[in-house]
């Protein structure tokens, strides 16, 4: 436990987030403290089904735990310091850390469920050019419990209405393989049974590429849906796109999921953002589809969002539907992303960037 501690407080300011410990760990610090397991089963169920605030609120620990609790760990709570909500049920919202900077979570409405977007870093350091998320690069990485918090407010405002979570996604701001070990113990937390009980098959996982990092998710063996951020079919369009690529080629990248796909057998999601001129041709659907032979996978097309600090443009109707009958015609399994909260900053970071210039300069 003092290892755990001693690299979170690195990451956050103050004492370590509740919600970063996974529940084994919260009965080896209960052991530590001479208290009894079961005292785990009745934390969590405080934190995670009664989602309290405060640790006074936990009325059947006794009053020596409860302070053992307040002297060890904070609850993270969340502040909105901004909201947005889009005419078909989309909610942007933008909350404040306890050191000033901002984060952003995303609540969408499914025909199967409510589903929340979570970040995991403040900012990016992998600069992909046209992606908000980025401005202003790295400040630092969250703890688990902040990713954490992200779905318990989510879930805060659902219980207004008598609905949950239903699945997560970590597709927000930041890298999530930049930030592993934080993401792995989000996952088990809210994965577990007496934690936010999200099943793994509900949850994906997004990265643009991190190629060492992929073979040990692979290595997890974890059942959680897995995404690359692919958005180009060759080596030298990726790299203008996604300096990621200059540290792991295309090729790199390729072997990695392979692997992933050998030692897992499940299917990939690519996520392939179209942009104007660049990466939305028929030539490209054709070299894509070459590229993925032989994988089991399903390629989401994604129109881009217009970023006001970016220069891409949005592809044509006829370009994408171009694209998705190539892709199709080769056997690929393919569907355009369904557009949401397109009437208010949707784009990763765009809230941020507007309501908080001086963290994306």
């Amino acid at each position: 436990m003092q290892q755990l501690k001693k690299k979170v407080k690195a990451e956050a300011p103050g004492k370590t987030s509740i919600f970063t410990l996974r529940f084994e760990q919260l009965q080896d610090w209960l052991k530590e403290q001479q208290e009894p397991a079961f005292r785990a089963d009745q934390i969590f169920e405080w934190l995670y089904q009664k989602r309290v605030e405060s640790f006074e609120e936990m009325t059947n620990l006794s009053k020596t735990l409860r302070q053992k609790l307040i002297d060890a760990f904070s609850i993270t709570v969340l502040k909105e310091a901004a909201r947005q909500e889009s005419s078909d049920g989309t909610v942007k919202l933008l909350f404040e850390l306890q050191d000033g900077y901002t984060i952003e979570t995303v609540v969408m409405k499914h025909n199967y469920g409510n589903s929340v977007c979570v970040t995991t870093q403040v900012g990016c350091r992998l600069g992909c050019t046209f992606c908000a998320s980025t401005l202003g690069g790295l400040k630092r990485n969250l703890e688990a419990g902040e990713i954490t918090a992200q779905v318990l407010e989510a879930q805060r405002a659902l219980d207004e209405k008598g609905e949950r979570v239903d699945s997560v996604v970590i597709m927000g701001i930041g890298e999530p393989f930049d930030n592993y070990d934080e993401l792995i113990s989000f996952l088990k937390v809210i994965n577990h049974d007496k934690g936010l009980n999200i099943g793994a098959r509900h949850i994906t996982v997004s990265t643009s590429g991190v190629v060492p990092r992929i073979y040990d998710f692979a290595d997890e063996n974890m059942q959680i849906n897995f995404a690359i951020s692919l958005h180009a079919p060759n080596t030298e369009i990726r790299s203008r796109l996604m300096p990621v690529n200059r540290a792991w080629p295309i090729d790199k990248l390729m072997d990695s999921i392979r692997y992933y796909q050998k030692k897992t057998n499940r299917r990939i999601t690519f996520e392939y953002g179209l942009f104007g001129g660049v990466n939305d041709q028929v030539e490209h659907a054709e070299e894509l589809a070459e590229l993925i032979k032989g994988l089991k996978c399903h390629v989401n097309l994604i129109p881009v969002n217009y970023v006001p600090e970016r220069d891409y443009v949005r592809t044509s109707k006829n370009d994408i539907f171009a694209f998705e009958r190539t892709l199709k015609e080769h056997g690929v399994n393919v569907t355009i992303r369904r557009e949401q909260g397109h009437d208010i900053d949707a784009a990763c970071g765009q809230l941020r960037a507007k309501e908080r210039k001086q963290e994306t300069r």
